[in-house]
């Protein structure tokens, strides 16, 4: 995460956390690498990949794909939990991830999320980018239910910005109620 990507109301990220149990989350420095996050990077039961636009990445580096969850090693999906610039910053100045694969995505819908927006359609949101990557393994439950959860919360952050009541038998909150009745 970028130094206060957490404590912006608009971000996305810890609502991941909320949904896959397997979540960590470490504060991205420039100059220093938090222990835990580079034992993490050297466990044997993970393969790491770092989940970024393929165009910004040397060809060799980039898997469009992951192995079956049946393979001996379980995949760790690395998301950069910032704005896009401070994005591409992290990457470049990151040289622990150099040896990782990138996977790139190539989604077929545009982002959806509503709080805070970049020029282009298809930069994700981060749980944006965690639903798509659940949904690359098999794990199309965990990936609905995070992309209900998002819009509940956007729903939620929209009302509260125009001191509204959320409308708790909205669309949102209804889809989200099915799939934690499933």
């Amino acid at each position: 995460m970028a130094d206060i990507e957490s404590l912006k109301p608009s971000n996305t990220g810890w609502l991941i956390a909320d949904v896959v149990h397997d979540t960590f989350a470490f504060a991205w420095a420039r100059t220093e690498v938090e222990p835990a996050l580079l034992r993490l990077l050297a466990d044997p039961q993970w393969q790491a990949y770092v989940v970024f636009p393929g165009e910004f990445v040397l060809p060799e580096r980039v898997v469009s794909a992951v192995p079956p969850m049946a393979s001996d090693k379980r995949p760790l999906f690395i998301l950069l939990d910032a704005t896009w610039p401070e994005a591409r910053k992290m990457f470049r100045k990151s040289p622990y991830l150099d040896n990782l694969p990138v996977l790139s995505l190539s989604p077929d819908q545009i982002s959806h999320y509503k709080l805070r927006r970049t020029r282009r359609d298809d930069h994700f949101c981060t749980s944006e980018v965690a639903a798509l990557c659940l949904d690359l393994v098999g794990e199309n439950h965990a990936s609905l239910t995070l992309q209900a959860y998002l819009e509940v919360y956007t729903h939620h952050y929209l009302q509260a910005k125009h001191q509204l009541p959320p409308d708790l038998t909205g669309v949102a909150h209804e889809a989200l109620k099915a799939l934690r009745a499933s």
